[in-house]
């Protein structure tokens, strides 16, 4: 029986409990579309996410972008200029092999869209037809060599080295960013919440594998495994 599971509810995304708050957003943030030099006016503390900002003036323009560590006010950057320093942005086709970066196009002129989170990077691996990166993860990705990044690593680092010490301050630190404070299991819950409820003890009650063709609400346990392809 399909059934509404609280995975379905924070993926639609309509609920306030289950979306991302844009009043705590400064600005949507994506990587300059002008090009030369800029000049580091101000270091921003940007509430709904876990990274600061910094406030970029391009001649009359100012821009927000993501602040790496060790960004000074009045410090010069570039951006599509080839400059391998901390700050500047260009191509990851440019960026030599063993570099640090962060905010990653996916695609070319998206803005960004890898590797934004507080103290997190990504290292150039190789440069080909495609450019290997090694993302936080520990993952690879091939990119195609015209998408932008950002040389660095990205500053607040260290803000998970303070421990919360009680729940209720995770709890209201996980709901200030719309993220669910703990994670409740599927036999845990009423035969109506979810397909591994009820019953007369806490148990499954039948095979915890499903498939990958399994309608949203019968999607949950463990995924059949992918039929080995030859290459």
């Amino acid at each position: 029986m399909g059934k509404h599971l609280r995975q379905q509810r924070r993926g639609r995304g309509f609920s306030s409990v289950y979306s991302s708050p844009s009043h705590r957003h400064v600005a949507p943030i994506r990587l300059p579309m002008v090009e030369g030099e800029g000049v580091v006016m101000d270091l921003l503390h940007a509430p709904g996410r876990s990274a600061p900002l910094a406030r970029v003036l391009f001649g009359k323009e100012e821009v927000l972008v993501i602040a790496p560590d060790g960004l000074t006010t009045g410090q010069t950057v570039t951006v599509g200029l080839v400059n391998v320093d901390r700050g500047n942005t260009m191509r990851v086709g440019q960026i030599p092999e063993g570099t640090l970066i962060h905010n990653i196009e996916a695609r070319p002129g998206d803005g960004g869209k890898l590797v934004r989170a507080a103290g997190t990077t990504a290292l150039v691996v190789t440069q080909g037809d495609h450019t290997v990166i090694r993302l936080p993860s520990g993952a690879f990705k091939e990119l195609d060599p015209k998408c932008r990044a950002t040389i660095g690593v990205i500053s607040g680092g260290g803000r998970r080295d303070k421990p919360l010490y009680k729940a209720g301050k995770s709890v209201n630190a996980y709901r200030s960013l719309a993220k669910a404070p703990f994670k409740v299991r599927g036999v845990a819950m009423n035969s109506v919440d979810h397909p591994h409820g009820g019953g007369a003890h806490q148990h499954v009650g039948r095979p915890s594998t499903v498939s990958r063709n399994a309608p949203p609400g019968r999607k949950v346990g463990r995924l059949s495994p992918q039929r080995k392809r030859r290459k």
